[in-house]
């Protein structure tokens, strides 16, 4: 049985979670998270090493929510769009759920303190996205679907535009939620209009012969 495969692994990383969130990561410690789950040290060190591998745990499984899926492949041309949209309505939905906003919440608050919180959360989050995005478009463009300068650049860009101002709304406390016809047609919005900037066109003198 793998580390992944421990039947305690969930329990010990819904319980640090719940501490995380609510006392901080400071002052949560090794010995408050199994006094709430049980179990001992010994378990705790063997499947994550320390409380910053319980906290690089909890970002990777938000992160996975992106990936799980099977994301459309580029074997044909139309499919860049359905990729990029399928890739911006579960980075919306991500953005929206509650444990995902309260991750964010305790990095931005620990971070000046615990610098390697937010060097995990960001190898783990914004640029491991970011990543496969500029694969994406990288392979766009040699099938001759788009042209971009910089496919990391421009996955960058692409990024911005699906989170907009939502991070920063739900930060300051937005008190409705985003309905999933909302997401569906943010994450619609932002795709056609990144890719009407970068779509290969017809050369206009070929097309005016």
């Amino acid at each position: 049985m793998t580390k992944n495969e421990d039947p305690r692994r969930k329990e010990i990383l819904k319980a640090a979670g719940e501490l995380f969130f609510e006392q901080g990561f400071a002052q949560t410690s090794i010995d408050s998270i199994i006094a709430r789950v049980g179990g001992s040290k010994r378990t705790i060190y063997a499947l994550f090493g320390n409380k910053a591998g319980l906290f690089k745990e909890i970002i990777l499984e938000n992160s996975e929510d992106l990936f799980s899926q099977s994301i459309p492949t580029l074997s044909q041309p139309h499919l860049i769009e359905e990729a990029l949209e399928v890739f911006a309505l579960r980075l919306l939905e991500m953005i929206t759920n509650p444990r995902a906003l309260g991750v964010y919440k305790l990095v931005t608050r620990e971070a000046p303190q615990f610098p390697e919180l937010g060097r995990i959360y960001f190898e783990q989050g914004p640029e491991r996205a970011r990543r496969w995005l500029a694969d994406i478009l990288a392979q766009a463009q040699e099938n001759g679907q788009i042209r971009v300068e910089d496919p990391e650049l421009a996955a960058a860009h692409f990024f911005g535009m699906v989170r907009g101002d939502l991070m920063l709304e739900l930060l300051l406390q937005r008190e409705e939620t985003l309905s999933p016809a909302e997401i569906h047609r943010r994450a619609k919005s932002a795709t056609k209009v990144f890719l009407d900037g970068i779509r290969t066109k017809p050369d206009v003198e070929t097309a005016t012969e």
